[in-house]
């Protein structure tokens, strides 16, 4: 078994793990459903994404992907951001050949963008092709977040397509899933838009012993009980996705050489042997080892908001001290969850896993707290002496 970390893992890859999500995600999209996956970075939803759309394709679906990053966020009009998802449509639906774009664009003078997106849904795909379902898979949704404009009436389009089935059948051909990194409530301005009453919210859990057991395979060990080793791993990593392919990689890595390329392991040492592999390869200079970057993706998404950094720290201060606080839904709070730092668990927030807890430590808190002190410090300074 190849284990990969940090990319999008094909559709047959032997490392996936199934997840409850596959099971929800397919079923609901075969049933026509809109749905949504919003969750933390680096916990499998383009993998999902890819797997759920080859699985369809395969049962005679029409499928795309529109990556919202391909289509840009910067200094774009919103001419151009509806004209890029069109032709990216029209591109990945092979329709070169068919439609000419340019021309039907010109067309289409004089009308709102919003009405030039539903026409070439309506007269253009479903007409191309007419008995299919279609679904649009749209990843990497927030990118929207750093356009200049709202596009929130993109969302309203695709609300109107779920409630025309009731008028006209044909909108039953089409369906929409939304993958990405932030909350329904960042992503639409307009409160009274109701797509997220309207769709399915398909949640992505960390993995679960009995779902990881295939992971066991790939580990190489000799000695020692891989069902053991695996707990281990699973302990040190609470199931995150991307820590569990990633020390997995290095339990099968780690001294291989030895013992005709196995890690030999003697029962009732795969604790410490997990551990000393944690510390050495995960923990010990992280900023240095962080490659490709997970540790650094959750410092960043903390700090990055000067506006909630601050209450931020706290916050996770007092999860570290007390161990969980309740959930009140503020900004700052879903901030800290869409780090993938700290986890809902029965209504309160807790730190996920062990690992983040020794890297995302109280010495690391104070130095971040220090850190903004100062500079406060040094900007009212500067302040007063002008």
């Amino acid at each position: 078994m190849n284990y990969k970390i940090g990319a999008t893992l094909s559709s047959n890859a032997s490392s996936y793990i199934e997840r409850q999500s596959d099971a929800e995600l397919y079923n609901a999209l075969k049933q026509g459903q809109f749905c949504y996956v919003l969750n933390c970075r680096q916990m499998g939803k383009s993998s999902l994404m890819v797997r759920t759309r080859h699985r369809l394709q395969q049962e005679g679906f029409k499928c795309t992907t529109i990556n919202m990053t391909n289509i840009g966020s910067e200094n774009l009009s919103p001419p151009q951001w509806y004209k890029g998802i069109l032709t990216d449509l029209w591109s990945s639906f092979n329709l070169r050949g068919k439609i000419d774009f340019k021309a039907w664009w010109e067309d289409q003078e004089g009308i709102s963008l919003h009405q030039k997106l539903s026409n070439f849904i309506v007269d253009v795909l479903l007409v191309q092709f007419p008995h299919r379902k279609i679904i649009i898979f749209i990843d990497e949704i927030d990118s929207v977040l750093n356009l200049d404009f709202s596009v929130d009436d993109f969302f309203v389009f695709i609300c109107y397509c779920y409630y025309q089935r009731a008028i006209n059948p044909i909108y039953k051909q089409i369906t929409f899933a939304l993958f990405g990194t932030t909350a329904p409530s960042e992503l639409i301005k307009d409160k009274n838009c109701p797509l997220f009453n309207i769709s399915q919210f398909v949640e992505l859990n960390d993995f679960k012993i009995h779902e990881a057991q295939s992971l066991a395979q790939g580990l190489n060990i000799q000695c020692g009980d891989q069902e053991k080793i695996l707990q281990e791993i699973l302990y040190w990593t609470s199931g995150q996705p991307f820590l569990t392919q990633k020390l997995c990689q290095l339990v099968a890595i780690s001294e291989k050489k030895l013992v005709n390329s196995t890690l030999t392991i003697f029962p009732g040492a795969e604790a410490s042997v997990v551990a000393t592999i944690v510390n050495s390869r995960i923990i010990e200079n992280w900023e240095f080892q962080d490659k490709p970057e997970h540790l650094i993706t959750i410092r960043t998404r903390i700090l990055s908001n000067e506006e909630t950094r601050k209450r931020c720290l706290e916050i996770y201060q007092q999860i570290l001290y007390v161990g969980e606080v309740a959930i009140d839904d503020s900004q700052e709070q879903m901030q800290l969850l869409l780090s993938g730092l700290v986890i809902k668990k029965q209504g309160k927030l807790q730190v996920k896993n062990p690992i983040y807890k020794k890297v995302f430590n109280q010495k690391w808190i104070l130095k971040q707290l220090y850190s903004l002190h100062s500079k406060a410090s040094n900007f009212n300074h500067q302040y007063l002496l002008k």
